[in-house]
């Protein structure tokens, strides 16, 4: 398959910017304990880095490949029983139950993407919509395993708010470093080719449910880890953290963020998350703030804040 070299470059631009502009907002959050010492809002702001993991694995399928999956946050909850069956049943230390919740996810999203990547659009949305809920009614009902909504107990890897802080930080910086290297692979080009124009890129050799399956497995992957590492910060996996809602965000995050961007995800998940829990003491206004500003960026900036700046940025005035 031919490709234009002046594509080629202007796409490795674009993400090489936006790589080094992620790693200039995890520069930045990582002197925030410096200034920040309440343990609430350290908590939060790790919360808020746990959605951005989940919110990139989830735009690598949605934003980059164009399958609109529903069940990123089902898959970040199998990574989190992962992690805890691991170390509740069977006593396996942690440095065997976090990397299980990589692995675990993924190969579920392997096996799964070979199924239903077959399908598009609305049917796709749908069936991991349903197979989320499956994976959440199973995990409320298998008391033997999970102990239901009772939730399951996880160990935890220190009890320093600061140190998972930085933990959380770094699996966000490697997060995007690795997306980044994906990326610029053959494998980045080819998503993007899919997302494009499926049937050209079929024309053009891109075996189409091969790559969709890669970037499936990989996202489930990446939400995986996220609920892996959540669960021994928060000492409990519970099918709340598979909820619709939870899903609801993520897509909201990368919406508003911009999708199909890598910093998109980090800027989405700090507005949205941040906002969210100020509005926390209003009631139904913190559904109802975050809903508006989905309409808001769904109707008049598509691509999300990234893209509005990037807009503003180039046309911004140059003197003369």
């Amino acid at each position: 398959m031919a490709v234009d070299p002046r594509n080629v470059n202007l796409h490795t631009t674009k993400l090489r910017n936006e790589v080094w502009l992620s790693l200039g907002i995890v520069a930045a959050l990582a002197i925030v304990p410096a200034f920040v010492h309440s343990p609430y809002w350290i908590g939060v702001l790790i919360l808020t880095m746990y959605f951005a993991i989940v919110t990139s694995g989830w735009n690598l399928l949605a934003g980059y490949a164009g399958q609109f999956s529903l069940a990123p946050a089902p898959f970040a909850m199998l990574g989190g029983y992962a992690t805890g069956v691991l170390a509740f049943k069977l006593n396996a230390p942690l440095w065997i139950g976090l990397p299980a919740s990589i692995v675990v996810p993924g190969l579920v999203g392997l096996a799964l993407g070979r199924i239903v990547l077959r399908q598009s659009g609305v049917y796709l949305a749908l069936t991991t919509l349903a197979f989320g809920e499956v994976m959440r009614v199973v995990a409320s009902n298998w008391i033997d395993v999970t102990r239901g909504d009772q939730g399951l107990s996880v160990p935890t890897l220190t009890y320093s708010y600061t140190a998972y802080y930085y933990m959380f930080l770094g699996t966000l910086a490697v997060t995007v470093g690795v997306l980044y290297c994906l990326l610029r692979a053959p494998l980045g080009r080819f998503l993007q080719a899919i997302r494009d124009d499926e049937i050209g890129a079929a024309s053009r050799g891109i075996d189409l449910v091969f790559y969709k399956t890669i970037a499936f497995a990989i996202s489930c992957a990446i939400c995986g880890l996220a609920g892996g590492l959540y669960g021994t910060f928060s000492q409990l996996v519970s099918p709340e953290l598979g909820i619709i809602e939870q899903t609801g965000l993520v897509i909201a995050m990368a919406v508003i963020g911009g999708m199909g961007t890598l910093v998109g995800p980090l800027i989405g998940a700090i507005l949205v998350y941040i906002t969210s829990q100020l509005l926390q003491g209003y009631g139904s206004l913190q559904m109802i703030g975050v809903a508006l500003l989905v309409i808001i960026f769904a109707r008049f900036f598509q691509a999300g804040l990234w893209g509005l700046l990037r807009r503003l940025l180039v046309r911004r005035p140059t003197s003369s």
